[in-house]
């Protein structure tokens, strides 16, 4: 195995300097310009950026937190997805980042041919016999001309011989350089050009064994080239008493040899790692060369280099590596189909950052939250891919630690949970997205917003909130005003200054949600809507009617109670079954140890097909069976009794569903309607709003 050239390193913590892109670029064999692919400027706080902040992410997250229940899944649907910023700029999210990132790949693999690295060569080498085929014919015209005919036999017998060997020369390279190193040239300049592009071709293959290992040399001198052997050997060595557990003698080791390795590397792994990832980059190379191609290079490398005690020592190491790091994948191959010939340092490069855009896919399709996206080399990102792609993959990066700064999501044993403060904004905002699709003409304001009967004054105050009673308390707002800016007039208000007399309600309102948690919510897009309307609700109630009460059942084939904190992540059930029996039993039991007015909201999609039957088993069948719908209205009579009124919001009515309902809304007296998904938030909130102002205006009469 032979091992020629150089690697490097993508993630952070590897500092490999690698070459900048220019806007325009010279063939690499002819030395003309061609036109750029793509340009890339660094960000000098000039240009437009992407203004985000935690509450902004936290609107854009509400609905998938909702729907999935999971903070950690709605984050990945976000960094996949990506997000759109206040102004309605979008992010790209991974999705479209992995596109690029391949599109990139195949273009550079599409635009170029590893031919390249040979024909800068075959040009000089066929130059150079071209130009000794002259000398050899002017010798022969000049003997000829002499008048001296031993002279003239002599060089032409001289120039049969030459031609001959040069007729017969070898068509690979490694056997033209080894026939012509042994070749008795006619033309001195001839000879002098083949011993500089010997010399030449020495030293660059030299280079590459040298950028193998490290960056720290350039144009190598022979007192390079000998303390480059020393350095091998003596790597070589702290490598065996490595693997036999020995002190390998690294400090001595960096100490004579550090200036090889400019990124400082602080421990044998750490070395061994970077060196490794050179190395596997220019197997990559050989490996994505035709056999014929291989050959011929490890030919030359061994005809150029075998009077140095080189090659040896880099078989031994790569052997060494490719044990000790075999997830490098050191059989890594491209297949260049492009018809632009790169010579042997663009060639090299060109490996280099397909090698990257590797690490990088692999980073884009692995990273499982967007912390990972922290590990990529941005600086790098944005040499391959451009400031946009930088940009997205920066900001993405960063979802997680401003949500968790802000106070909306926290860490809890490696998982992601929503704090008091994220269930809080997440009804808040669900509440807006609700009351933002109402018109003042269906509800008006939704406050009472006069003081008198019905209300008492509690003598606090709260920061104002949208939708809140403009009730301001002026000797704390001003006080705040004053804590924020200083001292002095005039005193500047700000919205976050307001302070608010909070009031209370002498009235109280009990009600108990039922939420359809069945199969068919989702399959029919109705979950999200019902759950959002869920939170939505519970946050209108917390926060402008803190006496009154809430309570939440959610039903499918059995119910079960659903306290606040554990909204956010109720998810449907994987059953069939939808038991209103179940759960109108459970929103009687949780009424019955509260005061006021009752009542149950039910938002469902289905007939009732599942009961509790008295031995306390589940009954369930479809379509509904007698029994079971029996059941049913039997305890909507018992919540009749107790004074329980039942309005029910029903998506997706069937005949057989509107029968039922109209039979349930005849015995108890509450309200039935029959909505959309697309407008049942506007029907609950504003039902229960008037259900409140009712309430209002019966006590102030």
């Amino acid at each position: 195995m032979s091992h020629i050239g150089t690697g490097q390193p993508f993630l952070k913590g590897l500092a490999v300097a690698s070459g900048q892109r220019s806007a325009r670029r010279s063939h690499p064999r002819y030395g003309c310009e061609m036109a750029p692919r793509f340009t890339y400027s660094r960000w000098d706080g000039t240009q437009r950026g992407f203004d985000l902040d935690a509450d902004l992410l936290f609107d854009q997250l509400t609905d998938e937190l909702l729907y999935h229940g999971d903070v950690n899944a709605a984050l990945r649907r976000m960094m996949q997805d990506g997000m759109r910023g206040p102004d309605g700029e979008r992010l790209d999210g991974l999705r479209e980042m992995l596109e690029r990132v391949r599109q990139e790949r195949q273009n550079r693999l599409d635009e170029s041919s590893l031919g390249g690295v040979y024909d800068e060569i075959a040009d000089e080498l066929d130059d150079i016999i071209d130009e000794e085929r002259h000398a050899i014919e002017n010798a022969t015209r000049d003997a000829d001309a002499s008048g001296d005919e031993r002279r003239s036999e002599a060089a032409r017998h001289t120039a049969a011989e030459r031609n001959l060997r040069l007729d017969l020369m070898p068509d690979d390279l490694a056997g033209k350089v080894r026939e012509l190193s042994a070749y008795d040239f006619e033309s001195a300049d001839a000879q002098r050009r083949f011993e500089e592009m010997l010399d030449k071709l020495r030293q660059q293959l030299m280079q590459q064994a040298v950028d193998q290992m490290s960056d720290g040399l350039q144009n190598m001198s022979p007192e390079d080239t000998a303390r480059m052997k020393d350095m091998l050997a003596a790597l070589n060595e702290m490598l065996d008493k490595h693997q036999r557990g020995d002190d390998p003698g690294f400090e001595q080791f960096i100490e004579e040899f550090g200036d090889f390795f400019p990124e400082n590397p602080h421990s044998v792994d750490e070395l061994l790692e970077a060196i490794a990832k050179r190395m596997a980059a220019m197997q990559a190379m050989l490996n994505s060369m035709s056999p014929e191609q291989r050959s011929q290079l490890q030919q030359l490398s061994e005809q150029l280099l075998s009077d140095m005690d080189l090659q040896w020592q880099m078989d031994q190491l790569g052997s060494n590596l490719q044990q000790m790091f075999p997830q490098l994948n050191w059989s890594q191959s491209y297949e260049f189909e492009g018809q632009d010939p790169i010579g042997f340092n663009q060639a090299m490069q060109a490996v280099v950052d397909l090698g990257d855009l590797d690490q990088l896919d692999n980073l884009l399709q692995n990273a499982t939250n967007p912390g990972a996206l922290a590990e990529a080399d941005m600086d790098r990102v944005r040499e391959l891919m451009g400031d946009d792609a930088a940009m997205a993959l920066e900001r993405l990066s960063q979802i997680t630690k401003m949500l968790e700064q802000a106070g909306l999501i926290e860490n809890k044993e490696g998982r992601l949970e929503l704090t008091p403060r994220g269930l809080r904004a997440i009804g808040s905002n669900a509440l807006r997205d609700l009351f933002g699709k109402l018109t003042k003409e269906h509800i008006g304001q939704h406050q009472t917003h006069q003081l008198g009967q019905g209300h008492e004054r509690t003598y606090q105050t709260k920061p104002y909130e949208f939708g809140d009673p403009f009730q301001l308390d002026l000797h704390r707002t001003i006080r705040n005003a004053l804590a924020r800016s200083g001292q002095g007039t005039p005193v500047r208000l700000q919205p976050d200054d307001f302070e608010i007399e909070t009031t209370e309600h002498l009235t109280r309102s009990s009600t108990v949600l039922m939420l359809d948690l069945s199969m068919s919510m989702p399959m029919r897009d109705n979950f999200l809507p019902a759950k959002k309307v869920a939170m939505a609700l519970h946050h209108l109630i917390s926060s402008q009617f803190p006496r009154d009460y809430l309570g939440l059942v959610g039903f499918s084939e059995t119910a079960r109670a659903i306290t606040a904190e554990q909204l956010p992540e109720v998810s449907w059930d994987f059953v069939y079954g939808t038991n209103m029996h179940h759960g109108f039993t459970l929103a009687r039991q949780l009424l019955s140890k509260q005061s006021g007015t009752k009542q149950i909201i039910m938002i469902t999609d289905g007939e009732p097909t599942a009961h509790i039957t008295p031995k306390g088993d589940v009954y369930f069948n479809y379509p509904p069976a007698g029994e079971t719908i029996e059941a049913t209205l039997r305890e909507v009579v018992r919540c009749t009794r107790d004074q329980i009124r039942i309005n029910t919001f029903v998506l997706d009515a069937t005949t057989a569903l509107t029968q039922f309902i109209e039979r349930l809304t005849e015995i108890n007296g509450g309200r039935a309607f029959y909505t959309t998904n697309e407008s049942l938030g506007d029907y609950v909130l504003v039902d229960f709003l008037e259900h409140r102002r009712r309430m209002t205006q019966r006590r102030a009469g």
